[in-house]
């Protein structure tokens, strides 16, 4: 297994882009339909994950006009997914979830004026967990300006995080890795000297992980985005993958599994963002495909199927 996690070079959304382009291409896109949230938009979904014996779906929910935003879950009623009666709503974007010690561990960006810099908003990543949705209670909170922050329970139960420093240590955003024992080790202090996993990103371009998956021989299969802006100041967001051994921190290059256009069209946010795939979460199916759940141009949500990008690092 350790052959395929050597990481070669650096490269470009543009080199990247080409490759995935030369390869096979996603399929099978279809919109997911909400309800229950009046006219806003519902984008920057999770997959769809169990609770309470149901499948819920949770989902960034907010007015085209601004980023004031509040997390929504959703369970499906004949092919749409409306508002989960009697579920709580958080104050947060862009949720995400695991599973660490049996418990729901769900997490999001929380937003909040700039200490400094007047009507500028702070963002920084908190977590709750709990046995079910209902049951959620906050246990963390991660370093003022830091997005991206990520757990998973590993194959020994001990807990990777994954980070995403920007400025002196991460410049536009890269990604760092470490261990601990228990959640309890998850403290602010720990996460900013996690140390970067190098030559994953060009300075002038960004990335971060979305999910993580434990895949059957103890690797981590990674779903992240990268992205870049072009001449214009428009932004480009990729759903990426790579894998990483948590023993050896060994990892693989960078794989684009997705584009903008393999998607149906539909409406952005704003213009500069109709080229943003932002990677929700992967549903690994018994038939080797997999189901990416992403938001789409900051609007919308979709789901599209890939071949199982992590499959052949099970072998």
């Amino acid at each position: 297994m350790g052959h395929h996690l050597v990481k070669r070079d650096v490269k470009s959304c543009r080199e990247l882009l080409a490759d995935y382009q030369a390869g096979k291409q996603a399929f099978g896109a279809e919109k997911l339909h909400f309800s229950g949230t009046g006219s806003r938009d519902v984008y920057n979904i999770t997959a769809p994950f169990e609770d309470d014996g149901e499948l819920v779906i949770a989902g960034r929910v907010e007015s085209r006009d601004t980023e004031h935003s509040h997390v929504y879950f959703f369970v499906n009623r004949g092919g749409e997914w409306m508002v989960r009666p009697n579920s709580p709503v958080f104050e947060l974007q862009d949720p995400f979830f695991t599973r660490i010690g049996g418990e729901l561990v769900l997490g999001g960006v929380e937003i909040f004026p700039h200490p400094e810099i007047k009507d500028a908003l702070g963002w920084r990543t908190v977590f709750y967990k709990g046995k079910t949705i209902s049951s959620l209670s906050k246990f963390a909170v991660g370093p003022d300006g830091m997005k991206d922050l990520r757990l998973v329970e590993l194959k020994d139960h001990r807990i990777g995080v994954f980070t995403r420093p920007q400025g002196d240590k991460g410049g536009r955003g890269k990604i760092g890795f470490a261990k601990i024992d228990r959640l309890e080790d998850l403290t602010v202090e720990l996460i900013d000297d996690v140390p970067l996993l190098s030559g994953q990103f060009t300075d002038d371009e960004w990335g971060g992980v979305n999910e993580v998956h434990l895949l059957s021989n103890g690797l981590l299969g990674v779903l992240g985005h990268i992205a870049s802006f072009d001449e214009e100041g428009n932004r480009h967001y990729y759903p990426m993958t790579f894998v990483l051994d948590p023993e050896t921190e060994a990892f693989s290059d960078i794989s684009l599994i997705a584009v903008r256009d393999n998607f149906l069209p539909g409406e952005a946010k704003r213009p500069d963002l109709a080229d943003v795939v932002f990677s929700g979460g992967l549903v690994r199916k018994e038939d080797g495909t997999a189901d990416l759940y992403a938001g789409i141009s900051d609007a919308e949500a979709q789901k599209i199927t890939i071949d199982d990008p992590f499959l052949p690092y099970e072998a």
